[in-house]
């Protein structure tokens, strides 16, 4: 019965979100049981897409990337995946009418990982929107459940914290980024030069995309509202621990928020939530 195929299809996103995000993974328990599936399905997908251009060296990640491009453009023409994060992925758009334009722009960023792009203000802004704000956009257009005009006046909040946990990320990142992958993302930055001025800079627009993204956050439906502001806690967390760093320390060591101080975000994040202060 293909009743059970969907069943192993979302599990096998679940899992994958378990697998390499503790972050969000909880953040999603901490939603309306009905849309925690497709949350997973979208955290499955992206989590594929970045795995090829990420991890898969010494393969054609050009030539994978581009079966997954035609593998998703099938899976939603046809209705149906054998593979089981795309299937209950290809279910998710369906259901909540994704907009195919998001899913283009997403690849289009990933697609950017795999070439030596030269980052200037424009295409750093073009790279977050695909890599990480568009991803919001789908997640927020489950949370809607079809209230387009909900989703049309939440969309620029979702936009702001998709760029504020992108921007961590990079910082997060850094040293892997440019050792390993030989990639950096802020717009002319030399990493010689790297120090900081610079990275006071970085942090002051991620403060403020958190600032006004927190606004948005407040205004979203209950079934999904504590699932977002606990994902928007966690990183918050590790943004402090970023901004107490040195340029030269982040560049040494990636930083990491202990399971254990997780879930001290959580609890004091719920005993906020129910006191009514969001």
């Amino acid at each position: 019965m293909k009743k059970l195929f969907d069943e192993l299809a979302y599990e096998v996103s679940k899992k994958t979100t378990e697998k390499y995000s503790t972050s969000f993974s909880l953040g999603i328990l901490a939603l309306k049981p009905s849309i925690r599936a497709s949350i997973y399905a979208i955290y499955g997908y992206v989590r594929l897409a970045d795995e090829i251009v990420d991890s898969f060296h010494g393969y054609d990640k050009q030539r994978l990337l581009g079966r997954l491009y035609l593998e998703t453009t099938n899976a939603l023409n046809e209705g149906i995946s054998l593979n089981p994060i795309l299937q209950s992925f290809q279910e998710t758009v369906r259901k909540y009418n994704i907009d195919m334009s998001l899913i283009n722009q997403f690849l289009h960023s990933m697609e950017m990982d795999l070439n030596k792009v030269e980052y200037n203000s424009e295409r750093y802004k073009e790279y977050i929107y695909g890599s990480a704000e568009v991803v919001g956009l789908m997640c927020l257009q489950v949370f809607c459940e079809g209230d387009r005009q909900r989703y049309e006046e939440l969309k620029p909040y979702a936009m702001k914290l998709g760029s504020a946990f992108q921007k961590i990320n990079f910082l997060r990142d850094l040293k892997e980024d440019y050792q390993v992958l030989g990639r950096t993302y802020f717009p002319n930055l030399d990493m010689g030069q790297f120090d900081n001025i610079m990275k006071r800079c970085i942090e002051e627009e991620i403060h403020t995309e958190f600032k006004e993204a927190l606004l948005g956050i407040k205004k979203l439906p209950a079934s999904s509202k504590f699932g977002v502001y606990l994902a928007y806690k966690y990183y918050l967390s590790l943004f402090s621990q970023i901004r107490k760093k040195s340029s030269e320390e982040i560049l040494e060591n990636r930083i990491r928020i202990p399971n254990i101080q997780k879930a001290y975000v959580a609890v004091k994040s719920y005993v906020r939530y129910k006191a009514a202060y969001l």
